[in-house]
């Protein structure tokens, strides 16, 4: 359950940071474009999907790896890859590469460094930073100045926001917001809920006051604490079990995309200690009457559409999946009703 959380979470986060940049995708797209596993060659969702594998590119990497700029360089060549270039699209000339030329930020009043010589050098001195040993109480602060820095300098010619954003997930997750401890932390949710406070928050910071810095800083954390609390309420199986995803299953009920025995099934094994069913489970608790083969077509129809799934070490034992077919469509509904979506429709 926990990784189907991270990565429908990977999803939105990767429309969140391109709707800054002016993608306008709609969750209800991005879900079918999912579900169908279909690569389009749209440009809007390549967008999304070069921001979906520069995450896992970071979850993969991040541990044996140090931020530097060969580190930050991949993440722009991923997420600006095959797209068109500006004014139409959102690529760059010179993936990889830091601009040797001026570039103006969109609705905003700072001017980037505007030589080459500044941008490197400011980009170096970044580097140092992210890499230099500081007590550990104060990484969200270094997260939060390394971001604006960051956007501040606009060291590639395009594709700014969405290698900034990426970043700022690397060094999270470096701090120890990573799966193996158990957490999860969405910081596109942070920038993308107000765009334009978002916005505003960079520009106070632009002035490189220690009192702006710190509005700046205090807006990043007062939104990483909110996105933290609702995470860990996600974690507790138990509020995720009963508040997501069992009044997902009725509402895949109501529009038909279940049949009762089916919904029977799942909800039996979302409900089970070890969120696993076999064969054997339906005959005793939900099929008393049904023959093996009635059981086993059953079973078959829901790995064919993806809703149970084999354990790989046991492939007779069978667990719900719902981050992969049509029943993310009502989980997304669900956590939309809680509040827990990282972006608004």
């Amino acid at each position: 359950m926990f990784f189907q959380i991270k990565r429908i979470f990977h999803l939105l986060e990767s429309l969140g940071s391109a709707r800054i940049e002016g993608n306008n995708t709609t969750i209800a797209e991005l879900i079918e474009s999912n579900i169908e596993e279909s690569k389009s060659s749209r440009a809007s969702l390549l967008e999304i999907d070069n921001i979906q594998m520069a995450m896992e590119f970071i979850d993969k990497n991040i541990e044996a790896s140090k931020i530097d700029r060969a580190f930050i360089s991949e993440l722009h060549k991923m997420v600006v890859n095959g797209l068109p270039l500006p004014p139409e699209g959102e690529g760059d000339k010179t993936p990889g590469k830091f601009r040797s030329w001026s570039v103006k930020i969109k609705n905003a009043n700072h001017q980037p460094p505007e030589l080459e010589s500044q941008v490197e050098e400011y980009m170096e001195e970044l580097i140092t930073f992210l890499n230099s040993d500081h007590p550990s109480k104060y990484d969200l602060i270094k997260t939060a100045l390394a971001h604006h820095r960051f956007m501040w300098i606009h060291p590639f010619g395009n594709g700014n926001g969405r290698t900034g954003r990426l970043l700022t997930y690397a060094m999270l997750l470096k701090q120890g917001f990573n799966i193996k401890k158990g957490r999860l932390v969405n910081p596109t949710a942070i920038f993308c809920l107000d765009r334009q406070l978002y916005n505003e928050m960079l520009a106070i910071a632009d002035t490189g006051k220690k009192a702006d810095l710190t509005r700046w800083s205090e807006f990043v954390l007062q939104g990483l604490k909110v996105e933290l609390e609702k995470i860990d309420m996600l974690l507790d199986y138990n509020y995720f079990k009963n508040n997501i995803v069992l009044p997902s299953l009725k509402v895949s009920l109501e529009r038909k995309l279940l049949t009762e025995t089916e919904e029977s099934i799942l909800r039996w094994t979302i409900n089970n200690e070890e969120q696993l069913i076999k064969n054997g489970d339906i005959k005793k608790h939900i099929l008393k009457g049904k023959s093996p083969q009635q059981i086993s077509n059953l079973i078959k129809s829901l790995v064919n559409r993806k809703m149970l799934m084999p354990l790989k070490d046991s492939p007779r034992k069978y667990y719900v999946r719902f981050d992969n077919n049509y029943l993310l469509r009502a989980v997304i509904k669900v956590l939309g009703e809680k509040d827990f979506l990282p972006l608004k429709e």
